[in-house]
């Protein structure tokens, strides 16, 4: 027993002070709402997809100008006008043949339009023959232009006006959402849709049209979270300090408020691309012959019937562009929602 006494050894921990401990490391609330939003794989691809649509909108606007996108000669409209999109003869689609309404025979119209051999169009070409794959790129960036700076229109009075009236109360605050309630009784697009005659066709005309009246959905979303931080702690504390009414605003609320500003923004993008769709379909869009997706959506409408891929591509690139702006804010929404955080 006792040599058993003396082997006995004790394994474990050497003292009190070495207990092991497990903390979680600390995360600010951007970093915990991006490890959120890397859960989500949709809204990760998504994002992915409009950072490589906006570089290459960027880097197109110097390979593809619009003057390129918009030129062709009157003299060979004939011969390059109309022409299906071709990469290979072996590609269903993409082999350049076309089978009118009607028949069951497919004809090869690269051949029978005579174009050389060389000059193959992976979109296709409109009735003047120009490209369509230049037309849709210049159209996707004129697109974009008109949404972005509507959005920056957005940004600036939406948040300036729910700042405001969140931050006031009282009567104020009643003024000011009684003016949002007149404005979105009566529907943006027939807004827009006037605001649009008033103005004329042109790029900037359609930003403001949209942008003056795209506002108010920010305006409330701001607003309603002031309304819940300005009785907070900290903000309460930076008045007893003596702090000015917009350095509290801009130091304090716009920080706390800027994830629902964010995701606002990325929800209303993709309606004011269709809003300039629509206005483009009833010829109060960009002036012709530039082209935006609307404008090609437009073109192709009125050829639909014999030539469907002058609608079907601009349509395509129409949707896909919204929806990853939709999925996008839709992660975004998810990762800066507090209710979503894990302890």
């Amino acid at each position: 027993m006792e040599n058993l006494n003396k082997d006995f050894t004790l394994v474990g921990s050497k003292g009190s002070d070495s207990t092991e401990k497990i903390a979680k490391p600390a995360l600010s609330f951007f970093q915990d709402a991006w490890r959120r939003f890397k859960k989500n794989k949709v809204a990760l691809v998504a994002m992915w997809i409009i950072a490589i649509t906006l570089v290459f909108s960027v880097i197109s606007a110097f390979v593809v100008p619009q003057s390129k996108a918009n030129y062709f000669n009157p003299n060979k409209s004939q011969v390059y006008g109309n022409l299906p999109p071709k990469l290979s003869g072996d590609l269903p689609f993409w082999n350049g043949e076309f089978k009118a309404p009607g028949s069951t025979e497919r004809t090869d119209v690269y051949k029978s339009q005579d174009v050389p051999s060389k000059d193959k169009y992976v979109f296709g070409t409109d009735k003047y023959g120009r490209s369509l794959a230049k037309r849709t790129v210049v159209g996707l960036r004129i697109s974009l232009i008109i949404a972005l700076a509507a959005a920056l229109i957005d940004l600036v009075i939406g948040v300036t006006y729910g700042i405001i009236s969140g931050w006031m109360g009282g009567k104020v605050d009643m003024v000011m959402q009684r003016i949002i309630e007149i404005i979105q009784s009566v529907p943006n697009l027939v807004v827009v849709t006037m605001l649009a005659l008033l103005l004329g066709q042109g790029i900037s005309s359609i930003i403001i049209a949209i942008g003056l009246f795209a506002w108010t959905g920010m305006a409330r979303q701001v607003r309603n979270m002031v309304l819940s931080y300005k009785e907070r702690d900290f903000v309460l504390a930076s008045k007893t300090l003596g702090q000015s009414t917009w350095k509290i605003a801009v130091k304090h609320l716009l920080p706390n408020v800027s994830g629902v500003i964010v995701v606002q923004i990325m929800f209303d993008i993709p309606s004011m691309i269709m809003y300039e769709a629509v206005l483009s379909a009833i010829n109060l869009g960009v002036k012709p012959p530039t082209s935006s997706l609307g404008t090609l959506i437009n073109d192709g409408i009125a050829s639909l019937q014999f030539y469907p891929f002058q609608l079907i591509i601009p349509a395509v690139v129409l949707s896909v562009l919204s929806l990853t702006f939709i999925f996008f804010g839709d992660g975004l929404r998810d990762a800066f929602d507090p209710r979503a955080s894990e302890d």
